[in-house]
């Protein structure tokens, strides 16, 4: 399958693990240029290395997304030195779960925090604000991209303990919604993903009654592994996909059937 993606100038956030990681090398497949964001640059040299040894250009710069003056600075330096924004995944994204009112022996024993709650809209939705504001120019000016915005299932259908977390990901799919309509008429496509249980580090380290739970609500009897959402980004970003515009695809193994 000829994707169209050689070449292609594409930003990952939240590279350096998990399904940035492997988005970004999945994209250095298709021999694409990749500039690779996250706040945690340990393991930098070894990512691009794999980019390298994948077939494609990268870069990694240390961002925060949440932090507008980060994102534009290194926008800025992508152009400078490729010239364009072909793509851009919005996948960083943190977790920090409590309910918001934890009720026993009829007494408050503890509360989601501001905290809490505003780390989490900050990566999670902030960030993607961000960075699509500040790639857009160019896409515009070229006539051309793709945003590839990271929701999930319980964006969808909400999830006991994540009211931050899965507040974020119901707004980024409306984001989706809203950016399809407005940028479509510059030849800018917008879509979300929304993975189901995938295994990824954090999950991993979860207790195994915990894992075998997940995989039971999941009819495929399995948890998805990272490649199996990059690959959907992959296909998103592609010329196989030029006509999906402004919907949240659910990669999820059948959870939604399963719950």
């Amino acid at each position: 399958m000829d994707t169209g993606l050689r070449g292609k100038v594409v930003i990952v956030t939240g590279a350096a693990a998990g399904i940035g990681r492997a988005t970004a090398l999945r994209f250095a497949d298709e021999g694409a240029r990749i500039a690779a964001w996250d706040v945690n640059d340990a393991e930098a040299g070894a990512l691009l290395s794999e980019i390298a040894s994948a077939g494609g250009a990268g870069t990694f710069t240390r961002v925060n997304v949440a932090n507008a003056t980060d994102v534009e600075s290194a926008v800025t330096r992508v152009v400078d030195l490729w010239g364009r924004v072909d793509v851009l995944v919005n996948n960083a994204g943190i977790v920090r779960d409590a309910q918001l009112v934890k009720w026993k022996d009829g007494a408050v024993q503890a509360l989601m925090t501001d905290e809490l709650f505003d780390a989490v809209v900050g990566v999670n939705l902030r960030g993607v604000f961000h960075c699509a504001r500040a790639v857009v120019p160019h896409m515009i000016r070229q006539r051309h991209g793709v945003i590839l915005n990271a929701s999930s299932v319980v964006g969808l259908y909400g999830n006991f303990g994540q009211t931050n977390y899965a507040a974020t990901k119901a707004a980024v799919i409306n984001m989706t919604r809203t950016w399809s309509r407005e940028l479509g008429r510059y030849g800018i496509r917008v879509n979300a993903v929304a993975p189901g249980f995938v295994a990824t580090e954090i999950l991993r380290a979860m207790p195994q009654k915990v894992l075998d739970q997940m995989i039971g609500h999941t009819p495929l009897g399995r948890m998805g592994e990272p490649r199996d959402i990059a690959n959907t980004y992959v296909w998103l970003a592609s010329d196989q996909a030029s006509y999906v515009h402004g919907t949240t695809i659910s990669v999820d193994g059948g959870l939604v059937v399963g719950t």
